[in-house]
């Protein structure tokens, strides 16, 4: 748990930033592979992908962690009991009582990184809706607004689905 929230308690600016040192010619990543002979992705989308993740991997742990903790070890019990091996204890009890959790985590992560700007323009220099509407914002103001409205729609889209798929009905 530490692990997870230690992150969280650094400015999102020093991380991506850090991110940018790390995945660098001279950074910290290609130091530790060129032993093996091998280099980082760079300012590449694995490596922007691999920073996102860093970042907001806790946003998607921690509610899955709220998930799981909230299942009675009675019925992990239970399914043992009445012969329920790992893997189908997992797919018939674990799962679908920790998807709302998985749903909330994914909400908070898609979200997130749907409208972020400032980390593909540091990493990869790569135009997500965030990026756009940041460099249209002062010269193409309706465009900007346009799409502006593109994460709204993907993310009512998305809550629609999930509530479809009885994500909010244990909450």
């Amino acid at each position: 748990m530490v692990a997870v929230l230690t992150p969280l308690w650094a400015s999102y600016l020093v991380k991506a930033y850090s991110w940018r040192t790390i995945l660098g010619e001279e950074g910290v990543l290609n130091w530790l592979l060129a032993p093996f002979g091998l280099s980082g992705p760079g300012y590449t989308s694995t490596g922007l992908w691999l920073a996102f993740t860093y970042l907001w991997l806790p946003f998607m742990i921690l509610p899955i962690y709220a998930g799981l903790e909230r299942i009675p070890s009675s019925l992990l019990e239970a399914s043992a009991d009445l012969g329920g091996r790992s893997l189908r204890t997992f797919w018939k009890v674990t799962l679908p009582l920790t998807f709302p959790a998985i749903v909330a985590g994914s909400i908070f992560t898609f979200s997130l990184t749907l409208g972020d700007y400032i980390l593909p323009g540091l990493i990869a220099n790569e135009q997500f809706i965030g990026t756009v509407i940041y460099s249209d914002r002062g010269l193409q103001l309706p465009l900007a607004a346009a799409f502006a409205m593109v994460p709204v729609a993907v993310m009512t889209v998305y809550l629609w689905g999930a509530k479809r798929l009885g994500a909010f009905e244990s909450l």
